[in-house]
Formats: structure tokens, sequence, C-alpha cells
């Protein structure tokens, strides 16, 4: 699990966001405002879309490109149970909460990093 340096508003523009991820080494920043329900996303995949589709990253913002139903994980997890939702759903990033509190986020490098476990969880979603 990495801890949460990335961390983003919804009024960020995309180009901010992608800043924080290339400062923090991650491929996801975890948007937070005391506006939203709960904590939401924003990967790299969702940066190439908005290229993809022509946006203007320097006016495009977060709030609007941003995964809000996220896949969750708790701390005491088998790294391999996390693995298994990741490939499940097709996603790269698990937010982690311990209750309430976002504690870290994991992602599927932090699978591969600890032991190669997403060999035996299937091939890494693009």
């Amino acid at each position: 699990m990495s801890p949460l340096n990335a961390m983003v508003g919804p009024e960020h523009t995309l180009r901010q966001a992608a800043e924080r991820m290339i400062e923090n080494r991650t491929g996801a920043s975890v948007v937070m405002d005391h506006g939203l329900p709960g904590p939401g996303v924003i990967t790299e995949r969702d940066l190439l879309k908005a290229l993809a589709a022509g946006m203007d990253v320097d006016v495009e913002v977060v709030g609007d490109h941003m995964t809000g139903a996220l896949i969750t994980a708790a701390p005491e997890w088998p790294l391999a149970q996390a693995a298994d939702q990741m490939v499940r759903h097709g996603i790269r990033h698990v937010l982690v909460f311990q209750g309430p509190e976002l504690v870290g986020i994991l992602s599927m490098r932090d699978v591969i990093r600890v032991g190669g476990l997403a060999a035996d969880a299937g091939p890494t979603p693009e």
C-alpha cells in the first residue's frame, strides 16, 4: 500500500493532476472534497481518455473525469484478495479503508513489487 501523497480536489485541472502524479511517481491521484460523498480517483487512463478526445488539460477539471464508484479494500485483506478484485473489475488501484478512514491506496505495481501475485491472479488489465 502507498501513502496518500498525490491528492487533488475536483476543481484541479487535469494538468495539475498529471503533475501531482508525476511528482509522486504514481498512476493515480485520490480526489478529496468535503462536498463529495466520498473520495474519488483520477487515473492515468482517465487523463489519456481526455487527451484522446481532444480536451484541453488546462481547462478540464478533475471532477468531470474522475471515477467516483470505487472498489475498496481493508488493510487486513490478503494481498491476493486485493489483486483478485483489481483483475475482476479491470482496475489498477483500490483505496484502502480502515473503518471509515482512508489510509492508503494499493496499486497493481504494489502487488507486483511484493511478490508477483499478479501472475497468480491473471493478466494485468490495461
